[in-house]
């Protein structure tokens, strides 16, 4: 970086603002004190939230926006501050150069900082955890946060999910911890230096800025040398192999891993499981959140506790009412025997992960119906044979077109072909080109009983409302 965050009391403009990642570190930085402001051309409730703490969100992005803190917006102390009146623009992967707020930061001479550089700075203030991996970051920093705050150690918190317990993505503690979910996606993980990271696996998932596992391995080898300690799941053969963490754990007892876990019972309604410390039994851990991959998480959480001094009984206590991140099967509603449940899987490991979680919650006569939208051509296209086989555990699914994510459409791949690749294992699968096809398809299909999982990082859920709005029309007409 040219520039250095400055946190002298200098105002933040997030260009974005709305953004899962971007709001929450406005959030946080509002709380702190500092001044604030965003845009975003999609008002939402976290933009809301925002400026329910002060921050000033400006629903169009436009070079005026920057000028905000021209006027009266800067406290006293602040306002013969020259440099003060040029606020710190804070941007994601997502802003182009054609911006025009951008443009004009640009030609403002406003130090310009990627979302990450914040995150970073944030990290480098704190006795930080940072949660990386190619699955699972986000319900495993979620548990550790959950954790740290029920045990009364009051961490701030930065998740690339909504959790209940804090009623968003972000909080800010008053103790020196800091638990932080550290994004690999465009190789930013490489600007993090937390005392604790932890790796919960590593795949090749975003083809559009990886051609090769090898530059995402390089990623995670960069990072883990700026930790001071590295705990890691050694499950995922890639970590096994290739990594040499200080504290490892796994699902197998066979595995030599520091935390694993026997006796393990996978029901409908949560997972229990003796869990082990260097070959000494810890107590039974009891979730009710569903199956192998959060057990997974869970004994990430559990390594994190210990790390940090908390007796097991206190993170099991505290594990035990974890209920997961908003979009990690999530529940959305029951209305004609009907089950809605909306996950943000969007790689063939996550698929069959969460369908898998799906099939041990079912009754053996219920359906698992898998309504699945692609996320970005360069994605579907790197795994296409792989999607095909992740549905397995559905007894229906029921495919889209892809949400390009920004992506032009390469003309290579289609929902289409994406269908005709998973009929290959399968026997019963719809392709559904829109969104409108699919809500009717469902209407039309979907029958009591059914446990309905809408799947992607797109926006799909958004047809979840729609057909739970019609499917109690005929209820509320006769009630």
């Amino acid at each position: 970086m040219i520039n250095a965050i400055d946190f002298s009391g200098r105002p933040f403009h997030f260009i974005g603002v709305g953004g899962i990642g971007m709001s929450a570190l406005a959030y946080v930085l509002a709380l702190k004190g500092f001044p604030v402001s965003g845009s975003d051309v999609r008002p939402n409730h976290i933009t809301h939230k925002l400026e329910s703490i002060g921050v000033n969100v400006f629903a169009k992005q436009e070079a005026a926006n920057l000028d905000f803190f021209n006027g009266d917006s800067l406290s006293e102390e602040l306002k013969g501050d020259s440099k003060a009146k040029t606020p710190q623009v804070v941007c994601s992967t997502a802003i182009n150069a054609s911006n025009l707020e951008y443009k004009a930061a640009l030609e403002n001479g406003c130090p310009i900082f990627h979302r990450s550089d914040v995150l970073a700075a944030l990290i480098s203030q704190y006795r930080s955890i940072a949660v990386a991996g190619t699955h699972g970051k986000t319900t495993t920093s979620s548990m550790i946060g959950y954790m740290l705050l029920l045990t009364g150690v009051d961490p701030t918190i930065i998740v690339g999910g909504e959790v209940k317990a804090w009623e968003g993505n972000a909080r800010l503690g008053q103790s020196p911890y800091l638990v932080a979910e550290a994004d690999e996606s465009d190789g930013s993980l490489v600007k993090h230096s937390p005392e604790i990271g932890i790796i919960t696996n590593i795949e090749l998932d975003h083809p559009d800025h990886y051609e090769t596992l090898d530059e995402v391995v390089d990623i995670f080898k960069t990072f883990t040398s700026n930790c001071k300690t590295v705990v890691a799941c050694i499950d995922c053969e890639t970590v096994r192999e290739r990594f040499q963490p200080h504290i490892s754990y796994s699902l197998s007892p066979d595995s030599g891993a520091d935390y694993y876990a026997t006796n393990i019972d996978y029901r409908a309604d949560g997972t229990t499981a003796l869990v082990w410390e260097k070959g000494i039994a810890l107590g039974v851990l009891n979730l009710s959140v569903l199956g192998h991959h959060n057990l997974s998480n869970a004994l990430a959480a559990v390594a994190i506790g210990r790390i940090l001094g908390l007796e097991f009984g206190e993170i099991a206590r505290s594990l035990a009412t974890f209920e997961g991140a908003r979009r990690r099967f999530e529940f959305r509603g029951e209305v004609e025997g009907i089950t809605f449940i909306d996950d943000y899987a969007h790689h063939p490991s996550e698929l069959n992960a969460t369908l898998a979680a799906a099939r041990l919650q079912a009754r053996p006569e219920q359906r698992v119906v898998a309504i699945f939208q692609p996320h970005r051509y360069s994605r579907t296209q790197a795994f296409l044979a792989e999607f095909g086989t992740s549905f397995s555990h559905a007894d229906l699914v029921v495919l889209t077109d892809i949400y390009s994510a920004g992506e032009p459409n390469t003309g290579l791949v289609s929902g289409e072909k994406l269908a005709a690749e998973v009929a290959k294992h399968h026997s019963n699968v719809v392709y559904q080109p829109t969104l409108t096809d699919v809500r009717e398809y469902l209407l039309e299909n979907l029958r009591a009983g059914d446990l309905a999982l809408f799947l992607g990082a797109g926006n799909l859920n958004q047809t979840i409302p729609e057909i739970i709005n019609f499917l109690e029309q005929p209820a509320q007409a006769t009630s």
